[in-house]
């Protein structure tokens, strides 16, 4: 028996007493509803290639900006540190690696069903060996997620700063553990990308000038309009009662002036009655 007259025969047992022609209309619906899903996927696999070709038209403008973020002193740790989420993930131990992290790439696989990497591309540095740290995450044909990664190969005396304790003076966050950690973990929770991989791939890859600029923190502070956000607070709403507040003064000090000039004009008159007499 096919699935399709299994689902008819699925559909006539339960209806039981119901009205035969509530059957043949569910059954009609279903059809329907196949028909849809069956659009449903292939409108999936066109949008797909649709992305794999413009993934490629991408490259080359991403390899130029590339370049040109070479020439920038520390582009990517202040686009990493301004970033709203990453920002918070980041320890003091981490601050001075990333200080020479000098490329990000995010390249998806050529059936971009099947996955993407990213990495992370170094300057030599004190810290670790690798030029560049790469994480991969790979679908398979049943669209279950692997993960790979190379090791970090630490220097000498070098490793994850695994949360020691960091200086009183410090202005950021403790962090116990290393942003870096991120590349040496290769669960799959849930058989989905973690949200690290998601936020730099679909937010910080996408535009890292708008994060090194930091024209957007986590509060949502935007730039222009008549009522600014600042420190959280409306400032247009302020300007207002402050305005508001400054022409109650005015209103008060003018009917003191007014106040004074009547109290001089009464003694003026009252020294012309006694020169009359």
């Amino acid at each position: 028996m096919t699935a399709e007259k299994e689902k008819k025969a699925r559909v006539a047992e339960e209806g039981g007493g119901v009205d035969p022609n509530t059957v043949k209309a569910v059954e009609k619906l279903q059809e329907i509803q196949d028909e849809l899903e069956a659009i449903n996927v292939k409108a999936s696999d066109d949008i797909l290639e649709v992305e794999q070709k413009f993934n490629e038209v991408r490259r080359p403008i991403f390899a130029k900006r590339n370049e040109v973020i070479q020439s920038i002193h520390e582009f990517w740790s202040t686009a990493l540190l301004s970033h709203p989420i990453l920002g918070g993930r980041l320890n003091e131990e981490d601050e001075k690696i990333l200080k020479y992290m000098i490329a990000l790439d995010v390249e998806e696989a050529k059936d971009v069903k099947s996955g993407y990497s990213i990495s992370f591309v170094f300057s030599p540095n004190p810290f670790f060996e690798n030029e560049k740290l790469t994480k991969t995450y790979s679908f398979d044909e049943k669209g279950i997620l692997s993960i790979s990664c190379e090791p970090i190969k630490w220097k000498d005396g070098k490793g994850f700063s695994n949360g020691e304790i960091q200086d009183k003076g410090s202005k950021r966050p403790y962090t116990p553990e290393s942003f870096l950690s991120w590349f040496n973990n290769k669960s799959a929770k849930y058989g989905i990308v973690d949200d690290i991989a998601e936020i730099i791939k679909e937010d910080l890859w996408t535009n890292p000038l708008r994060h090194f600029q930091n024209e957007v923190d986590a509060r949502g502070i935007y730039e222009g309009g008549d009522d600014e956000e600042v420190n959280g607070e409306e400032y247009g709403e302020d300007n207002e009662d402050e305005e508001a507040y400054n022409e109650e003064d005015d209103d008060k000090e003018y009917n003191e002036e007014d106040g004074d000039d009547e109290e001089e004009e009464e003694e003026e008159e009252e020294e012309e009655d006694d020169d009359e007499e």
